[in-house]
């Protein structure tokens, strides 16, 4: 048990790291002072920095996962209302974080998706599943008449999540979730209200 509990706490203070400095600039050092270890016994729980790197990927996926089904399953919200209710979180978390965070998948894949195959891959993966979350909650959407039944649930997904990850970043830059309300605006005032009447 505190074999693993050490082991939390590397990815945890090793996260808190690399979302603020980004993967490659994040040293060993830096993650072992955080978490008060030495670094053998960083080596007895990860092969490599990447090794390291992917188990905290894995890490916030899952983390992550969990969230995106309590939002958008929520059975005491209508689809929409649940999906509005995942971007109110989004943009309070950014608030909170006084823009210094941001998606930490989102940061990875814009440092590493050209560097690294593994990091890519394992990135890819996370995001499709988000996106069949997402598209499960248009398709119960479509059932509750919320959204026309003739729209692709995944095509919506797929652009849901590259829009909302878009924003993230552009929030950051500017120091402002205005990106952020500007793209939930447009897409519940004209993508969706198209797809109704479409």
């Amino acid at each position: 048990m505190k074999r693993t509990h050490k082991r939390d706490e590397l990815i945890q203070s090793g996260r808190e790291i690399i979302i603020k400095k980004g993967f490659n600039a994040a040293s060993l050092n830096d993650i072992l002072n955080a978490a008060g270890v030495p670094k053998g016994s960083f080596y007895y729980y990860f092969s490599s920095k990447e090794d390291f790197g992917l188990a905290i990927v894995d890490d916030f996926s899952n983390r992550y996962l969990d969230r995106l089904k309590r939002l958008l399953e929520d059975p005491d919200l209508m689809p929409l209302a649940r999906l509005q209710q995942y971007f109110s979180v989004g943009i309070a978390d950014m608030q909170a974080c006084e823009y210094a965070e941001g998606c930490l998948l989102g940061n990875l894949a814009q440092e590493l998706s050209a560097q690294n195959e593994m990091f890519r891959d394992r990135l890819n993966q996370t995001f499709t599943t988000w996106e069949k979350c997402l598209a499960a909650c248009i398709t119960a959407a479509q059932a509750a008449g919320e959204i026309a039944e003739g729209s692709d649930p995944d095509e919506l997904a797929s652009f849901i999540l590259a829009g909302w990850e878009g924003a993230i970043l552009q929030a950051k830059v500017a120091q402002s979730v205005m990106p952020m309300q500007t793209f939930v605006k447009v897409l519940f005032q004209q993508v969706l209200r198209i797809s109704v009447s479409s």
